[in-house]
């Protein structure tokens, strides 16, 4: 049995699968994996574990159901934030998409020691976000300023909810292009992006409002989407067109997932979003010769490399 080697794109002998799949190959995409801002919370949550004290995490940590498993066996407590607002004198770790300046003045309050994993370029956004909103109320006070400060990214989402907040919610939310129209375009519009949201739809999103904005009022757009997740269009694009069957191994609830995901359906018909081998059905891999294995910036490499092995355990 032989797999494709993603970073020497060549294949090479995999000891530890069998001869019952014939010719088939598999690869697992390099680039698959967490990123930095997964990583870093992930460390920092085994790091306070280690030590043996009792660590919240405020929210799931990843958008992972398994690996937030593995987290909770290591001690890791999961919680909202009205579970939060009862917690007083214990450590609650902050995930990587951030939260809104509320948060921490209750962790002040309670006397909650935060260990802040927001991922670095939320963190920017953030700010960039909250120096715009004090800059227009510096500028008019008034309820209704003239600026619309607008956040490409999906209502509800973790990180949305820390972008508004650094609004006191006065942010707009769009989901999706066809939102847009809903801009009040004599207003000045300053355009954000949640880090993980498509820089095609972004793209199409500045063009409409460019074409619709009214001559006396501005509008700024400032391209926040995170390249670690941007780069991984073109190549996940690749990965998927030279396999004949894709397993996109992804919580349902990952965001930048379901953008990839649909990328690899787009180039690949025959793309499957699984969220661990349990899920792997036998008979997609009939008449398939080559396999591919990718996933979200949330899906760990060891869940992918199990998806591998439950397709060697059905030779």
């Amino acid at each position: 049995m032989f797999i494709k080697d993603a970073e020497a794109n060549q294949v090479i002998q995999h000891p530890s699968l069998g001869e019952g799949l014939g010719g088939l190959t598999i690869e697992i995409d390099n680039g698959s994996g967490f990123c930095f801002g997964v990583t870093t919370a992930i460390k920092k949550a085994e790091e306070e574990l280690a030590k043996g004290s009792t660590l919240y995490c405020l929210g799931d940590i990843v958008h992972n159901g398994m690996e937030c498993e593995r987290l909770r066996q290591m001690g890791l407590v999961t919680i909202n934030h009205d579970e939060m607002a009862c917690l007083h004198d214990v450590k609650v770790l902050l995930r990587a998409h951030g939260e809104p300046p509320t948060t921490y003045e209750l962790a002040s309050r309670n006397n909650i020691e935060i260990i802040d994993a927001t991922c670095p370029v939320v963190l920017q956004l953030q700010k960039r976000i909250k120096s715009q909103y004090e800059s227009s109320l510096t500028a008019n006070p008034s309820p209704l300023t003239p600026h619309q400060i607008v956040i490409f990214g999906k209502k509800g989402h973790a990180e949305v909810l820390g972008l508004v907040g650094q609004t006191q919610g006065n942010a707009i939310v769009i989901e999706s292009f066809d939102e847009v129209k809903k801009l009040d375009f004599t207003r000045d519009i300053y355009l954000y992006s949640q880090t993980t949201k498509s820089l095609d739809e972004f793209h199409r999103i500045i063009e409409y409002i460019q074409q619709h904005i009214a001559p006396t009022a501005t509008f700024k757009s400032f391209d926040t989407i995170c390249r670690s997740v941007a780069n991984r269009m073109p190549n996940i694009s690749q990965f998927a067109a030279r396999h004949d069957l894709i397993l996109f191994v992804c919580g349902r609830k990952s965001s930048n997932g379901k953008v990839l995901y649909n990328e690899c359906q787009r180039v690949n018909p025959n793309t499957h979003l699984v969220e661990g081998p349990n899920e792997i059905d036998p008979t997609w891999l009939n008449g398939v010769e080559t396999i591919g294995i990718c996933g979200a910036t949330s899906t760990p490499k060891w869940l992918m490399e199990q998806c591998r092995d439950a397709i060697e355990a059905m030779a």
